[in-house]
């Protein structure tokens, strides 16, 4: 049994910069954490992309749902731990390495190959991308984690101490807390989901995140400003 429930967009920046905090808090506190999947162009399959989202959201969030087939793929094969793995590896290609590019290319098998090698898993898995079957697979866990958080939200999604623990939506984080923040962090966010009447705290105004894929280097402060770049289920 995990002791947290990790649902995530491989493409979207937020859910990256949230698990590598998570990854930081369980290495401290040995927590098990089950990695699922939440398809940000499955959420918003009912969307008119030519209207609500800037003309590369619709490529960026496809390839994302082609990832996850991969990454589906990754589990059958191997387990949980290979997820992580691929999960690592793909956030590494795509936020960590540099200003980001075509958001399309990150759906193909060129951009895949060199993630699953970097993640120590066969270079066939990327055969998955073109696997439309998993895609019910995938629906049905973004329908999972919705039903555990509401439906009016986006990626991530975290659910602790499952069955019965709490699970929310976020945290937004736009940087990495120190390693020994990171902890002191974590008790505050699942202290205050925990008290039965909170519904939700948010702010918009926001810096971009510390990412090079943003153009902006771990350490630097962002300029605080109005900015959506993937987490909420209306603003990616």
């Amino acid at each position: 049994m995990a002791d947290l429930r990790f649902w995530f967009d491989p493409v979207c920046p937020f859910a990256w910069m949230t698990s590598t905090w998570v990854r930081q808090v369980s290495a401290q506190r040995e927590y098990a954490v089950e990695w699922r999947f939440i398809s940000l162009r499955l959420l918003n399959a009912h969307v008119d992309y030519a209207t609500h989202f800037p003309p590369e959201y619709e490529a960026g969030h496809t390839a994302g749902l082609r990832l996850l087939r991969v990454a589906a793929h990754v589990r059958d094969q191997h387990g949980n731990e290979g997820v992580a793995r691929f999960y690592e590896a793909c956030g590494q290609h795509v936020f960590e390495r540099g200003p980001e590019g075509d958001r399309a290319e990150r759906g193909t098998a060129e951009f895949a190959a060199p993630v699953l090698a970097d993640a120590g898993l066969p270079a066939g898995l990327a055969d998955a991308l073109e696997d439309g079957g998993r895609d019910a697979q995938i629906q049905a866990e973004t329908d999972e984690a919705l039903g555990l958080a509401g439906k009016d939200v986006g990626t991530p999604i975290l659910h602790f101490q499952p069955p019965e623990g709490v699970a929310f939506f976020g945290p937004v984080i736009s940087r990495l807390p120190a390693d020994d923040e990171a902890v002191a962090l974590w008790d505050h966010v699942v202290g205050l989901a925990s008290f039965p009447g909170f519904a939700e705290l948010k702010r918009s105004l926001r810096e971009r995140p510390q990412l090079p894929a943003f153009g902006v280097q771990p350490g630097e402060v962002g300029q605080q400003e109005d900015w959506h770049g993937g987490s909420r289920r209306q603003e990616r």
